[in-house]
């Protein structure tokens, strides 16, 4: 593409050198450089791309887009300057890669929690459905059953138009993705157009990025402020910031909730640990979920399906047979009758729903066992309030390692520990190798008992000192409950 047509949506401060040469790439990373590329200077939150000016143009960089111009520039070199790069980064990344996102269905969820569960449940029902499909979401992202790496919620502003661009290609039709408060804030949704957008709930996150709830939940309602007329929305009225979200947005509001008017409603009939019965929008329906917060986001998949036009019993059909995500209330059993559930919460809101959903179905029977931490470098704010849920919702607790990343794991456990009153220290154990911590908790269960272990969910890794080592819940469970039976 020539840069001129490459710049047309933004307006530069000042241009210096031709704009009539072909562009071949774009990039964020001086590593990835390749003649012919133009370069896009960031100022990120750890690294400020402008001082990898000269290695770009080493590697080939025929031009800069930059907010600061060097004070030596080569000839041969088109520097353009704006005010922010982080700006229009998406509108220079959605014009190279032809406009991806208004050639395909894009529906995107934002939310504390169930951001993933919905997104890969609505990609693996319109597959069903017989639709191609792509899915980018925490877990990994997907072209067409294609499995490609997720490195971030969401991929910074080229990568996506990069993924978008071959979802196009390969002839997909509907694309469900996760904005996380991250993306929206750095811009690496901006330039794309969205054909909905789904609220799931809000509750404290990422305030060691954001600072403050207003920051946090603001990044959450700039994402619908910028939907189409065109586009519609579906949030949960269920929570108080439900219909915050809407305030400013111009595209069609649709609502969902289990106990107030709204245009998707249901409440469940039964439950058990293989699933529950549900009467949604007046139908019965039969779904291999467990929990109230499940309901809410198989309405919003519901919701979202329906406003796309799908037919309702179509809609419940395929719902029936959809599976829990990896990593979500993912269930390991034992011989002996001990349930073991993996599950990804990592904020206290997640960790208490998880534990609402299993004495749901526990009731009187059994115990409740968790294995939990928090992970270093993150909101060290919410700590102390994941130890109080966890021994709140808990027969027994022990507060383990979870991805101490840079932080003294015993520091973090130290922060968890102040959440807990004298009382409630009594059922809690500190066990600081989270191995030894979950077979420790397998070794205090009984027949008909239940192990939560919490805060990795699908990851299969243990971060430690800027190393990841393989580590998975499950497989650790497997492992100790085979032993356990030898």
């Amino acid at each position: 593409m020539i840069l001129q047509e490459l710049i047309k949506n933004i307006t530069p401060i000042e241009v210096k050198g031709s704009l009539e040469k072909e562009i071949t790439g774009i990039n964020l990373d001086s590593r990835l450089i390749e003649k012919g590329h133009i370069f896009v200077a960031m100022r990120g939150t750890q690294v400020d791309g402008h001082k990898f000016i000269s290695k770009a143009i080493d590697s080939g960089a025929i031009a800069i887009l930059c907010e600061e111009i060097p004070d030596e520039t080569p000839q041969d070199v088109t520097f353009i300057k704006v005010k922010s790069t982080e700006d229009v980064i998406g509108a220079v990344a959605t014009r190279f890669y032809g406009d991806p996102s208004r050639k395909l269905k894009l529906i995107g969820v934002t939310g504390t929690n169930g951001k993933t569960t919905i997104a890969t449940l609505l990609y693996e029902m319109f597959r069903l459905m017989g639709h191609k499909c792509g899915l980018l979401s925490t877990v990994c992202n997907y072209i067409e059953g294609e499995a490609i790496e997720a490195s971030h919620t969401t991929p910074d502003a080229i990568e996506l138009n990069g993924l978008l661009s071959s979802m196009l290609k390969a002839g997909c039709e509907y694309v469900f993705m996760e904005c996380s408060s991250h993306a929206i804030a750095q811009k690496r949704i901006g330039g794309l157009h969205f054909t909905a957008g789904i609220f799931t709930n809000l509750t404290r996150d990422h305030l060691d990025y954001h600072k403050t709830f207003e920051a946090y939940r603001d990044a959450k309602k700039a994402f619908f402020d910028n939907l189409s007329k065109d586009a519609f929305l579906i949030t949960n009225v269920d929570d108080k910031n439900g219909l915050f979200m809407t305030q400013n947005s111009k595209a069609t509001i649709k609502t969902y909730s289990t106990s107030k008017a709204a245009d998707f409603k249901a409440k469940i009939l039964e439950c058990h640990f293989g699933g529950m019965y549900l009467e949604l929008n007046g139908k019965e329906v039969g779904v291999q979920f467990i929990g109230k917060f499940n309901v809410s986001n198989l309405l919003a998949v519901y919701g979202t399906a329906v406003t796309l036009g799908k037919n309702p019993e179509d809609v419940l059909v395929k719902m029936s047979t959809l599976k829990s995500v990896k990593g979500r209330l993912d269930p390991v059993r034992s011989s002996s009758g001990i349930t073991a559930i993996v599950d990804y919460a990592h904020t206290p809101d997640a960790l208490e729903n998880v534990l609402n959903a299993i004495h749901e179905v526990l009731g009187k029977k059994g115990q409740v066992i968790t294995v939990c931490g928090a992970g270093g470098n993150r909101d060290k704010g919410k700590r102390p309030l994941m130890a109080l849920e966890a021994a709140k919702g808990s027969d027994k607790v022990i507060i383990t390692s979870d991805n101490p990343r840079y932080e003294d794991p015993e520091a973090i456990i130290d922060d968890m520990f102040e959440g807990l009153t004298p009382a409630q220290r009594k059922k809690v154990l500190r066990i600081t190798n989270r191995k030894e911590a979950i077979r420790t908790a397998c070794m205090l269960a009984s027949k008909d008992d239940v192990i939560l272990v919490a805060g990795k969910g699908h990851e299969d890794y243990q971060e430690i000192k800027g190393v990841k080592h393989h580590f998975d819940d499950k497989e650790i469970l497997r492992e100790i409950f085979t032993s356990m039976n030898a």
